[in-house]
């Protein structure tokens, strides 16, 4: 029970940290501060129950790098590419002023809350992991490295495809099937649930090691039904229209698979 203080610990200062990135967002009308906040508060979690975990030092310390790699390159990239170089909001988050309406500062006061609540989420499978007494490093954590280090090259790389393609002006109102984007229509979204799955073999003899599903099975729901897949097909739809509908027709949308014949 005392370890499992550590997660609400970290919920309530993650409470404390939206509440001054609520502030932040009502100033300069950009939502998209809350997704930085949950990758650096992700990262964080990582560290600090790497640092107060129980279990082997030496996964404890596995645990502070891979996941602290993982959050703070994500953070980066989405301060970067959605705060700091962004023309504008987030699609998302101008849509969700509109649906919020008159009470639109009290919503997002409630979504970023929300956003404290998911790192929460996410961050059980660090905490099992910092928790697992099996000593020394064996078979299940050298996968788990593997498909860290397989998931965040994938994901680095369809990135930089769809950066590359987006940036040729030749490609303007066009469908992206370059690379890994011929194989799956969200390459990014599968590795990013991909790795996910390495916190599930680090925690491999913990004694909460089923926990750590939740990060995984929560990714899924979020990318396939929620946020990721959905909302970002729908305004595929609006912006590239037939090219996209064949594209959904004759590309898997998820896992990558070799691709249909055009119907």
């Amino acid at each position: 029970m005392s370890q499992l203080i550590l997660l609400l610990h970290w919920w309530g200062g993650m409470m404390l940290v939206m509440v001054g990135l609520w502030l932040y967002q009502n100033k300069h009308q950009d939502a998209g501060i809350a997704d930085v906040g949950w990758a650096y508060g992700l990262a964080g979690a990582a560290i600090y129950f790497s640092l107060m975990g129980t279990g082997d030092g030496t996964r404890r310390l596995l645990l502070a790098l891979l996941a602290g790699f993982w959050g703070i390159r994500l953070g980066t990239y989405l301060l970067i590419d959605r705060v700091i170089k962004a023309k504008a909001e987030d699609g998302r988050y101008q849509n969700l002023r509109r649906v919020f309406g008159d009470r639109v500062k009290f919503r997002f006061f409630v979504f970023f809350q929300g956003q404290a609540l998911f790192v929460a989420i996410f961050a059980i499978p660090f905490w099992t992991v910092a928790m697992n007494p099996q000593q020394g490093l064996v078979i299940w954590d050298f996968i788990a490295i593997a498909v860290w280090a397989g998931s965040i090259f994938g994901e680095f790389w369809a990135d930089r495809q769809l950066a590359r393609f987006r940036s040729n002006p030749a490609n303007k109102g066009k469908v992206c099937q370059v690379g890994l984007w011929r194989y799956s229509r969200h390459p990014n979204y599968f590795f990013e649930w991909l790795h996910w799955w390495c916190y599930v073999l680090l925690s491999i003899g913990s004694p909460f090691w089923w926990a750590a599903f939740t990060g995984p099975i929560v990714m899924w729901v979020l990318l396939r039904k929620v946020t990721g897949i959905p909302y970002t097909e729908l305004q595929a739809l609006k912006s590239r229209g037939e090219a996209y509908r064949i594209y959904q027709q004759t590309t898997s949308p998820f896992f990558p698979w070799i691709p249909k014949e055009k119907a």
